[in-house]
């Protein structure tokens, strides 16, 4: 079961979000249970503070107020936190990297196709970093530099994924936040031009560096 709350000011997309999982779970080998909705950043820290959930799916933009990557920070300081995985229309890099860096699992805009939705939804409940590939392709073209091998850290980050490790787990292993361990996959996806764990670890692995 993924308990998951909708965070979003605009009705619309919050009935299209809950229509689209409830259809995708239907066909799924998993349980989703949309848990709650709310319409601003504070009541969906407030919301997570009183309620188990599993997974935040994230506006940015609230209007007035609290940005989504301000409650994203802020549910992530929870004790026992839920995971985020920020759902929005907007992709420059100052949003990217700040919904990251506030400790979103992941990053993914609103037109992107339900199937790649439910499987992102997924992804994240467990704790992998998503990126849509518009996302994934702007971060790359951000950090690329002529030089684009691994440094020795973001090497010893990808050789703990290989060998299992959680987020979590690689970040008590190098006395690293979580937040700094996502950062790390994110320059590492950028690198390697790759949009997941798996796919990393293996092109890593063409070309030696693991």
């Amino acid at each position: 079961m993924i308990r998951i709350l909708l965070a979003d000011d605009h009705a619309i997309v919050r009935a299209g979000l809950r229509a689209l999982l409830g259809s995708g779970a239907a066909q799924a080998d998993y349980d989703i249970e949309v848990v709650g909705e709310v319409t601003t950043a504070d009541e969906a820290v407030a919301f997570c503070a009183t309620t188990p959930v599993d997974l935040v799916l994230m506006d940015l933009r609230f209007g007035p107020g609290k940005s989504g990557a301000d409650a994203t920070a802020a549910v992530r300081a929870l004790p026992d936190p839920p995971n985020v995985l920020v759902v929005t229309n907007y992709d420059t890099d100052a949003d990217i990297l700040g919904a990251i860096e506030a400790g979103a699992v992941g990053y993914i805009l609103k037109d992107t196709p339900p199937s790649e939705l439910l499987a992102a939804v997924q992804s994240a409940a467990a704790g992998e970093s998503v990126l849509s590939p518009s996302v994934a392709s702007k971060l790359m073209t951000r950090v690329r530099k002529p030089d684009t091998t691994l440094s020795p850290r973001e090497i010893e980050v990808l050789r703990l994924v290989a060998d299992g490790l959680s987020n979590r787990d690689i970040g008590r292993r190098l006395f690293l936040s979580e937040t700094t361990v996502k950062s790390h996959l994110v320059h590492i996806y950028a690198k390697l031009g790759v949009k997941s764990r798996t796919s990393a670890v293996a092109r890593a692995r063409e070309h030696g560096a693991i």
